[in-house]
């Protein structure tokens, strides 16, 4: 397969884009015929130099432009048509590539897809889908960040995607959905999230009802699907609370001789720990809803994160997560209006 990686994408780059994409063609072999490499062509060609690659499997196309983290997602796609994530978007739409991955403005991502690409028939909106650790696999928290003005039958949308994410990636059976609210009794939360309870409750997901934020680690569900706005709230909150934890553990276990060798006795099991939390194992998140498949990394990826994306652009490829969300909203056309 073929994608295309907006090089110049998110805090770290083009260095770790670059070193991500060449750790990716030597992991992911044949699978992965050739990577488009997305961006100011003279960075490029020059953070080539300190690898060694199989020259055929990677094509530079030059981007003149690059999006900020502090542009607008709109105007970006609209004023900066040469922009690293557009010509990268632009690949898939032309068939050139099967898949983008940017660890660039998420805004700009999400526009340049939806723009671009249109959403898939039957999608009235496209929705993130963010893995979090769970005791009992990961947990895809929907919709991350993409529409925070939802309606509630776009959450429906976001369940029925989810749900095929998760059974046909992630090799779940028969996917476990629960919504956010504020209490697992039926009638808590608010109009809008008692609406979407009973469009869910009418479906024909496996949806197990309200859900709170410690079931999100530890209770056996697979999707938990809210509005962008709720979303990217809980992911944010999430990624920063795991970040300090460390940190404090790192400042008290430290802070005397004793304390230092039972954290060095204990060094592999914090380690553990902390990769069982950790963003870059899990790479990126799709885009759930164009009509092409989109990855969205975080902003400060590491060559690993950027490696891993890229390997979740080529398993929603691989396993033809498209074609399967077409046929479940199809489906459920009557359910979603």
């Amino acid at each position: 397969m073929r994608i295309a990686l907006d090089v110049m994408g998110g805090d770290n780059a083009p260095e770790a884009t670059m070193e991500g994409a060449v750790q990716a063609l030597e992991e992911f072999g044949s699978d992965l015929e050739r990577l488009f490499l997305v961006g100011d062509e003279n960075q490029i060609e020059e953070q080539l130099k300190h690898f060694s690659y199989a020259h055929e499997r990677i094509e530079v196309v030059h981007a003149s432009e690059v999006v900020t983290m502090h542009d607008s997602a709109v105007k970006s796609v609209r004023q900066k048509k040469d922009s690293s994530i557009s010509r990268a978007v632009d690949l898939v739409k032309q068939g050139h590539c099967d898949a983008v991955v940017s660890a660039g403005n998420t805004g700009a991502a999400v526009a340049a897809s939806t723009i671009k690409l249109r959403n898939i028939p039957g999608v009235e909106r496209a929705g993130i889908a963010s893995p979090l650790p769970n005791e009992h696999g990961p947990c895809n928290i929907v919709d991350a960040g993409a529409n925070v003005d939802a309606k509630p039958s776009h959450l429906l949308g976001y369940a029925i995607m989810g749900a095929v994410y998760a059974r046909h990636v992630q090799r779940k059976e028969n996917p476990v959905v629960g919504l956010m609210s504020v209490g697992e009794e039926d009638t808590k939360g608010t109009d809008f999230t008692r609406e979407v309870f009973e469009l869910l409750k009418g479906s024909n997901l496996n949806f197990c009802g309200n859900v709170e934020g410690h079931d999100l680690f530890e209770s056996k569900i697979d999707v938990v699907v809210c509005d962008g706005f709720v979303g990217n709230v809980i992911l944010k909150s999430c990624e920063a609370t795991a970040k300090v934890m460390f940190k404090w553990l790192k400042q008290d276990l430290t802070a005397n001789p004793v304390r230092k060798i039972g954290a060095l006795l204990a060094k592999d099991g914090f380690l553990a720990t902390k990769e069982r939390g950790n963003y870059e194992t899990y790479g990126g998140s799709p885009l759930l809803g164009v009509n092409g498949v989109c990855i969205i990394g975080h902003g400060s990826s590491s060559p690993l994160a950027v490696k891993n994306a890229i390997r979740v652009a080529a398993e929603a490829v691989k396993h033809h997560v498209n074609p399967h969300i077409e046929e479940e909203m199809s489906r459920n056309a009557k359910a979603l209006g």
